[in-house]
This record gives C-alpha cells, structure tokens and sequence, in this order.
C-alpha cells in the first residue's frame, strides 16, 4: 500500500521553518557586529544599529589594521594553526593506523588508556609542570604539543580507517611496501575526508584558543590573536589603537567590534574550499554498508 506524501511534506515544511529561524537566531548576533563595525561609535553608543550599518564609516577597520600587535598576533595564529594542524594530523593518522590494525599486540589496553584521558583529563597544575620541565614556557611550541593528538579526533580516525579494505592493503604489502609506505600510499589517499574533517576540527580549536596561551606564555610578541582579543575586549586596550587614527572615544565599541570581525573572518572563509570533504567526513559511521 503506498504511503500518503502529506505528513512528510508537512514535516519537511515545519522542519524547514525552525531550522531558519535556528539559523536567524544563530546569525543575527554575527550581522549585528558587522554592522556595528561599519558605523559610528555615537550611532553605536545610541543603540541605533541593528543589522545594518548607520553613518557608514571604515575608521574601525582602518585603526585595527593599524595596529602592529593585531598583525603580529595575526601571524603567531596562523602560524600556529597551520603547522600545529599539519602536526595534529600526521600524529593522529599515524597513531590511528596503527592501533586500527588487528595484529597490533596491546591494542586494546592502549585504546582503553586514551578512553581514560577522556574521561579523567590532566589536571592544569600537572600539565603546567610538564610544560615547564620540557622548557616549552613562553614559546609557541606549548601552543602545539601539549595538544597534539585529541582523543575524539583519534577515534573517529580509527574507525574511519578500520573501514578500509583488508584485501587493498594486504595487495600493498605483498607487493613490497612497508607499514609506512602503506599508510602514506594507501590510507592517507583514501582517508582523505576523514582527514579534511579532523583537521578542519584541529584548525578551529587552534584558531580560538587562547587559554592556553594564557597560561604558558608571558611574552607579549607571542600572544595569539585570540589573546589580543581579550585584552581589548575585557583589559580596554582599544583605546591605544583609536590613537593611531585619531579618533574620539566613542568608537572605542566600533573597533573591538571590528577586532571581532578581522579574527573570525580568516576561518570562515575555509569552510567552503573543504565543504565537499567536510560533509563526507561528517557522515562517518553513520550508514553501516
């Protein structure tokens, strides 16, 4: 007996309307920054913007890009998102493979102890200690190794790559090539939206975080952009960058609006080069063949 298509359709049109109302919610508060950091600080300070601009200005912009510390903090996160991804990556896909393969002795006890680290994560007084017994204070390398391999991204690959024909890398094998030859020839090719999802979610985390830079770095040339943004947000360090182009107090929410705007803008606009990738990686383990 064929089913009716009404309640279907009729679910698809209530579904439709709440996700753009979600999304609505979710975008507002995004398009009221942008606004805000092409209008005046008066017209700000007035509660006259909304999601468009009013006394359309690019001052706010024009006293962030001014200021050499946003630059420089600017370049400590990008170099710490692409090396520290290219390092998530190649240690995750190593590490992955390896415990995905059967004949691995002590597989097991091995996924049970990153299980562990899930549950039970270091504490912050020990993994500062570790830090500065490795000599990794103050330098961008306690942004990158301490946060090497995540846990949930180690998983997902596993199981991505417990998912590859046994027969395909067994053909490898017998035609002469090693386990690392097999990993960089075989699995990495055909891993590769799992690759592209993880490293996006590595990217991301590097991107935003600033945490630990707080707590391992005190110099102020190796503060990343997220730092910066803090200070100017929460410590009024805006004030110093509206010198540079001479500006009166009132703009002073125009350009952390704007600061906001200039540190998220980069990773934003990663997503569409990856998205193909992103939406094959983000159905893993979601259909069993």
């Amino acid at each position: 007996m064929k089913r009716s298509g009404r309640p279907s359709t009729t679910f698809d049109k209530i579904n439709a309307t709440f996700m753009v109302l979600l999304s609505a919610t979710m975008l507002f508060p995004f398009l009221y920054i942008v606004a805000g950091s092409l209008s005046s600080g008066t017209a700000i300070l007035q509660g006259r913007v909304s999601i468009f601009p009013v006394e359309f200005t690019w001052v706010n912009y024009q006293a962030v890009f001014k200021n050499a510390a946003i630059w420089n903090s600017f370049g400590v996160t990008a170099f710490v998102t692409v090396v520290g991804t290219f390092f998530n990556l190649l240690l995750t896909s190593l590490m992955a493979y390896g415990l995905a393969r059967k004949e691995l002795r002590g597989r097991t006890l091995i996924m049970l102890a990153i299980i562990f680290t899930m549950i039970f994560p270091a504490p912050l007084i020990p993994s500062y200690l570790l830090v500065k017994s490795l000599g990794m204070l103050n330098s961008l390398n306690a942004l990158i190794i301490p946060s090497a391999i995540s846990a949930f991204n180690l998983i997902i690959m596993i199981s991505f790559f417990r998912g590859l024909p046994d027969g395909l890398l067994e053909s490898a094998r017998i035609d002469g090539a090693g386990e690392y030859r097999t990993w960089l020839s075989i699995a990495i090719p055909l891993s590769l939206p799992s690759i592209t999802t993880i490293g996006l979610f590595y990217a991301v985390n590097h991107w935003n975080s600033y945490f630990a830079a707080i707590i391992y770095i005190r110099d102020p040339k190796l503060y990343p952009l997220q730092v910066k943004l803090r200070q100017l947000l929460v410590e009024n360090d805006a004030e110093q960058m509206m010198q540079a182009v001479e500006v009166n107090l009132s703009s002073l929410e125009g350009i952390k609006m704007a600061t906001i705007i200039v540190a998220t803008l980069p990773i934003l606009f990663i997503y569409p080069f990856i998205q193909k990738h992103f939406i094959k990686g983000s159905m893993l383990g979601s259909i069993k063949e």
